[in-house]
């Protein structure tokens, strides 16, 4: 998945060698858009919008996955196999919910096992230490073991091979299988980068606010979220800035290193699915007109 300006594109490669395509349009509400200009606002926006984009492209892609050309079910059909929340929510709501409950239980987990220890860790700053790097051992564990089964490793593939076209387009070089996959398959802007910078934000703001008793520390790390999310956002976007000054560039390489679990290098039928989201992407930015025929198999 590709995503621009106004619009978002996903390429998928079909059971018969075909690449498909999908095609989103980004929110242009007045409202929604002051709102994307309003540091540390802008992330929690941007997240939202990011889990409700993925969230539809992942769809298209799962009711394709290992599909024939045509045979793909139909519209009516499809809604007749979706859940009664699905259909009452909407993939994009769902996406949006299943978010926030892995934030949820990646924030609280921690406090039950940090205040568990707390005869041998009885301090505010070792009980913040402690729930801050049980998140870390978490966070790092969850996505490694994921990343062994063959469905996510594949998806990881996927992930590095953007990453590379990236990379290749910001180095300008011509987009060629070759030169992509000569690329580093990390990049500064990942959200993969911005999950690992919600630990470290998190633990910095826990020493301004109360750690017992435990039902307030419970409180005070729920009230925190959308204020960790917003400031990580923000860090996310300074590291990227910085990515070219040699002493500040480092400022960004604990989030690099995680990339190194959530991207996996990529084969080259998989770099060419990522060229022709990319190319396809750019056509769409430049002439709207060619949205008009993309959906309509998905529709």
């Amino acid at each position: 998945m590709m995503g621009g300006g106004q619009h978002t594109v996903s390429a998928i490669r079909r059971n018969d060698g075909s690449i498909d395509y999908y095609y989103a349009k980004r929110v242009k509400n007045p409202a929604y858009q002051k709102m994307k200009k309003i540091p540390f606002v802008r992330g929690i926006v941007a997240l939202i919008e990011s889990a409700a984009n993925g969230s539809k492209h992942l769809q298209f892609a799962s009711d394709r996955y290992d599909v024939t050309p045509g045979e793909e079910l139909s519209k009516e059909e499809k809604e007749k196999n979706m859940s009664k929340l699905q259909l009452w929510l909407g993939v994009a709501a769902i996406g949006i919910l299943s978010f926030l409950f892995g934030k949820f239980i990646f924030t609280l987990i921690p406090i039950f096992l940090a205040n568990s220890l707390k005869s041998i860790f009885p301090s505010d700053t070792a009980q913040i230490l402690v729930e801050s790097g049980f998140k870390l051992i978490l966070l790092v564990s969850y996505i490694y073991l994921v990343s062994l089964t063959p469905i996510i490793k594949r998806v990881f593939q996927y992930h590095g091979s953007e990453h590379k076209v990236i990379n290749c387009y910001e180095n300008g070089l011509e987009l060629t299988v070759e030169n992509v996959q000569k690329q580093s398959r990390l990049h500064y802007r990942c959200g993969s980068s911005f999950m690992l910078f919600t630990v470290f934000v998190a633990m910095v703001l826990y020493f301004f606010v109360p750690t017992d008793p435990l039902w307030l520390r419970l409180v005070d790390r729920i009230l925190l979220i959308p204020v960790v999310l917003g400031i990580s956002f923000e860090v996310l976007q300074a590291t990227n800035a910085c990515r070219d000054i040699p002493i500040l560039r480092f400022l960004g390489y604990p989030g690099l290193w995680l990339q190194l679990l959530t991207t996996k290098e990529p084969q080259d039928d998989q770099v060419e699915v990522a060229i022709a989201s990319f190319k396809k992407l750019k056509e769409v930015e430049q002439n709207p007109e060619v949205i008009q025929t993309m959906n309509q198999d998905s529709n």
